[in-house]
């Protein structure tokens, strides 16, 4: 009898263990499908000293008909992405879409007001008669603007 409950304290252990081992696994895989999901994202990040990275967001809405998501996405992607990449102050952006009102939102996460409002007007409009360009490409819009502004303002973080 001895032996058979050393045997059976050893299965407890190994069974113990196992168990342990899948759920810190599938806690893990969890944690990690998660971090990767678009919904799951941070507007600001902190800094050492208690700040944000973030210290405004540029908020913009335009109309963008279901036909012509695809198309507002490239032209965004042609033109002021990589534009915007190059800036300094520059942080990130989200565009969204709203298929009720059809309307795209862009957030663009500035380091400062400053850095934002420094950028010459002649470089913004440059960009944009590339995003229209682009946009009459893809839409087969003749002249104007296939995405027009609806609102332009900015949002400061908590």
């Amino acid at each position: 009898m001895p032996c058979r409950c050393a045997a059976d304290q050893t299965m407890t252990l190994q069974q113990l263990r196992k168990d342990f081992i899948t759920v810190a696994a599938s806690c893990l895989a969890t944690l990690l499908v998660l971090s990767g999901h678009p919904d799951v994202s941070l507007a600001a990040f902190s800094d050492p000293d208690g700040g944000y990275d973030v210290a405004v967001i540029e908020h913009l809405r335009i109309h963008v008909p279901s036909q012509g998501r695809k198309a507002w996405l490239d032209a965004e992607r042609g033109s002021w992405e990589p534009w915007l990449a190059s800036q300094d102050g520059f942080i990130s952006r989200d565009l969204l879409w709203d298929p009720e009102t059809e309307e795209g939102t862009l957030l663009i996460r500035w380091s400062s007001r400053e850095a934002w409002k420094a950028i010459p007007v002649h470089e913004v409009e440059a960009v944009q008669e590339r995003f229209e360009q682009l946009a009459r490409q893809s839409t087969g819009y003749q002249e104007g603007n296939p995405f027009p502004l609806v609102f332009e303002g900015e949002l400061l973080p908590p």
